[in-house]
């Protein structure tokens, strides 16, 4: 530890804390522009100057290491003048209208720090150089007349999501942002996960969608949980008389560090399906609007107890609680045999085998993405889903990081990868060809009975060179923390296959890691909910779908279902072609808990009131309980842990 005065007080920091560090510790406030405590300290515009005693220069405290003993002043008048000088520069190279600015009047970082020093007019007379506003992006704006060359956009783009897009032409007060080499950023490499948008520091980067709607000081934050796939990212959900304003990324929580991709920043906000206000029943063929009471008692009125009666599934976007409900009325009390998921188990009925058949968890959790030096991405595309996965990987590259991708599609991390492999054999082939690999090179961590020889017999049958399989074993076996990663290209496939990638895990000391599927995906196999599902002389289905989007397979599935049943957020094509639809609240207007891909158990709040007559999910089936006779258990969270999972779960 490292004793350091700053202003008087005396703090005990860690070692290799910066001075500006140390001052957020202990309470003193000291005025940054180009630092953010996710990013490299960059020292780029010298507004954390301090004087410090001893040192023949001020310094720039974002970088100066704390050194015991050290003394810090933050406040005398040396260092409020160059404050005061360093801002004066900052605004003569713009065009800083602040009063036409939507980040004006509390938001802009640039603007508040010059009211602290007491700055209420331009010392000196700006450049008045006009730059192009860049508006081709569909989420968001770039006005370079109001960036202040910070570069937190540009460390954002490379550090946290390891895109790169974003850069500088030219050079000092002339310098401008620009996406790849000039490219207008709606047709760069940009990826839409937003991070440059929570990182300026000004008006230069504007989301589009909360553009001029009010100040970020005279809205509601919300806490919660992103549902738009199982990674389980913290966000915060900012919104206005009861209206959704803007979504961010949490910086404090755990699983992304305030990193998001579009399916949770962006998505949510361009929302354009018909909401549903009001319960409908089926009257003479046609949907009618009808009261909660007809509604309920035409739907209770077909849920027949027996294994042919109804045929049950939930979507993975639902709350624990809700799950769980769902899975007592209708496996317990009406006796259901297909009671299942949106998503059939597809993304996880695997894992859960496996996990059951070693009797303990086999998977690591996501932080180890963080420090891994060797990816493995099998029949995962991490681009297209689980993005925030991907961009863990894509960040460790630069830092030496290796990256072998095995997919028999065209993957869009093969261009990143140091070793592709491409096979339309049985994956379970090509996994072993790639563990015989391992132990003829010698680098096998485990005892292991594959024999070596069998290598160029699966070369040949997979179509892989024999080098090329000892290439992508070098990279893997010889990494120090190696990671595989794989999604459905393996879990929808015979266990066989999976068992094989967990023999290589072992022999490579490698991390796995499952991408799941929905937000609560894993809790759905740990309810058992992870069957396919079939229509085998059902009299009636019940759909419990929220705001989810139903796929055609499920919908075509349906098309003869004698009664169908659907609690839905929003009009579809599997509504209209409903006996009874019950309305029910989206994501944002409920809370419950969700279980992530890496078994990380936590809780989302509610950020919007629904509208009047809308209901939770879980309100609604222990409303339905009710009418069945059904005393609905409240131990959710236990029967989580009645089966064995795949990745060990903890709350938090």
């Amino acid at each position: 530890m490292v004793n350091i005065t700053i202003d008087g007080k005396l703090i005990e920091v860690p070692e290799g804390t910066t001075v500006l560090g140390a001052a957020r510790l202990g309470g003193i406030e000291i005025p940054t522009l180009c630092d953010h405590p996710q990013l490299t300290p960059y020292g780029g515009c010298r507004l954390c100057l301090v004087e410090i005693e001893g040192a023949r220069t001020l310094q720039p405290s974002c970088t100066m290491p704390a050194n015991n003993n050290m003394v810090v002043h933050t406040d005398t008048a040396k260092v409020r003048e160059a404050r005061k000088f360093v801002l004066t520069l900052i605004f003569s190279e713009r065009n800083h209208f602040c009063m036409y600015c939507q980040v004006t009047g509390g938001d802009c970082e640039l603007q508040n720090a010059a009211y602290r020093e007491g700055m209420t007019n331009w010392p000196l007379q700006p450049n008045w150089q006009s730059n192009v506003v860049d508006a081709s992006h569909p989420y968001f704006i770039l006005e370079n007349n109001r960036c202040i060359l910070c570069r937190r956009c540009v460390r954002a783009c490379g550090e946290l999501v390891g895109n790169f897009t974003l850069g500088f032409e030219e050079r000092g007060a002339k310098s401008f942002l620009v996406a790849d080499l000039g490219t207008p950023l709606g047709q760069s490499t940009c990826v839409s996960c937003g991070a440059c948008l929570d990182v300026c520091p000004t008006g230069a980067l504007i989301d589009r969608w909360s553009a001029y709607r009010g100040l970020e000081t005279q809205t509601e934050k919300h806490q919660t949980i992103c549902v738009g796939c199982s990674i389980g990212c913290g966000i915060d959900v900012l919104t206005r008389d009861n209206n959704l304003v803007r979504i961010e990324g949490n910086w404090d929580a755990p699983i992304n560090g305030g990193v998001l991709c579009k399916v949770g920043k962006f998505q949510p906000m361009a929302e354009d399906r018909q909401r549903l206000e009001t319960p409908l029943v089926r009257k003479d063929g046609v949907l009618k609007a009808a009261t909660w009471e007809e509604a309920l008692a035409a739907a209770v009125k077909h849920l027949k107890p027996g294994k042919d009666g109804v045929a049950a599934l939930a979507s993975t976007r639902l709350p624990a609680e809700a799950l769980y409900a769902f899975k007592q009325i209708f496996s317990g009390k009406l006796q259901s045999d297909m009671v299942t998921s949106t998503e059939e188990g597809q993304p996880t009925a695997v894992t859960a085998s496996i996990a059951a058949e070693l009797g303990k968890p086999f998977e690591g959790k996501l932080d180890a993405l963080d420090s891994a030096d060797a990816f493995l991405a099998i029949g995962v595309n991490l681009v297209d889903n689980h993005e925030v996965a991907g961009f863990f990987i894509k960040r460790a590259l630069p830092n030496g990081a290796k990256l072998v991708v095995i997919d028999p599609a065209e993957n869009p991390m093969d261009v990143l990868a140091d070793k592709v492999l491409k096979s339309k054999a049985d994956e379970q082939d090509v996994i072993l060809a790639l563990s015989a690999a391992v132990v003829k090179l010698g680098l096998a961590k485990t005892d292991s009975a594959i024999r070596p020889e069998i290598l160029n017999s699966l070369a040949a049958k997979t179509g892989v060179t024999v080098e090329d399989y000892q290439a992508a074993a070098q990279v893997l076996a010889s990494a120090e923390k190696p990671v595989i990663i794989y999604g459905k290209g393996i879990t929808t496939k015979s266990t066989k296959a999976l068992k094989a990638l967990v023999v290589l895990a072992r022999l490579t000391g490698a991390t796995t890691i499952s991408a799941k599927g929905g937000a609560n995906s894993l809790a759905a196999a740990q309810y058992r909910m992870d069957q396919v599902f079939q229509m085998n002389g059902h009299q009636a289905a019940f759909v419990a779908l929220a705001d989810d989007k139903p796929s055609q397979r499920l919908i075509q599935r349906l098309e003869k279902a004698p009664f169908v049943v659907v609690m839905a957020s929003y009009t579809s094509q599997l509504t209209s072609m409903a006996d009874v639809v019950l309305p029910v609240t989206t994501w944002t207007e409920q809370e419950g808990h969700y279980l992530s891909l890496d078994g990380h158990l936590q809780k989302a709040t509610a950020a919007l009131t629904a509208p009047e007559e809308i209901f939770t999910s879980e309100a609604v089936l222990n409303t339905i309980a009710t009418r069945l006779g059904v005393t609905l258990a409240m131990d959710w969270k236990d029967q989580l842990f009645e089966r064995v999972a795949p990745v060990s779960i903890v709350e938090g």
